[in-house]
């Protein structure tokens, strides 16, 4: 009775051992970071998750040289997850995210997103500053071949009248 006693604390305790390994390896260090959208605008949020129980922790943020330092928040499971706002300023590029985790645990991922320059609105869309010589001259002969046009077709019309 006495070996059967050993037997099963014995097999007991090495289960313990068993559950609690894949624990105690899952707390080592973030093994992945993904940045959702991968191309935003200056101003956009982003959702950013990184894998790895260890950001689970308190503390645990996620950095970039596009948006301040900002905590992960647990997601359960193994993920933990954080929502950024890029700032207005930050150049058009891409930007690499750092994951800091549990007890200097860190994690870098090269180009995980990509800021784009906005549009500048009310100018077409266009890149210059303003209107070239050029575009004006264009836009005055268009404008004086319309109203040489627009002359002809009604001295045409008012004299047909008379008819």
């Amino acid at each position: 009775m006495r070996n059967s006693r050993a037997l099963a604390v014995s097999a007991v305790a090495v289960a313990a051992l068993g559950l609690a390994a894949p624990t105690a390896a899952a707390w080592t260090e973030p093994s992945n970071i993904v940045a959702l959208p991968s191309v935003i605008a200056r101003g956009g949020q982003l959702t950013i998750t990184v894998d790895g129980t260890a950001c689970q922790m308190p503390g645990s943020t996620v950095s970039s040289s596009a948006f301040p330092t900002t905590k992960l928040t647990s997601m359960g499971g193994s993920s933990a997850t954080a929502k950024v706002t890029v700032n207005r300023n930050a150049a058009p590029g891409t930007y690499d995210i750092t994951a800091n985790c549990g007890e200097n645990k860190s994690l870098t991922k090269p180009g995980a997103f990509t800021v784009i320059g906005g549009v500048r609105g009310g100018l077409g869309g266009s890149s210059s500053s303003g209107a070239t010589p050029t575009d004006m001259a264009i836009g005055g002969g268009l404008v004086a071949a319309a109203l040489l046009g627009g002359g002809l077709f009604w001295m045409r019309r008012r004299s047909e009248k008379r008819i």
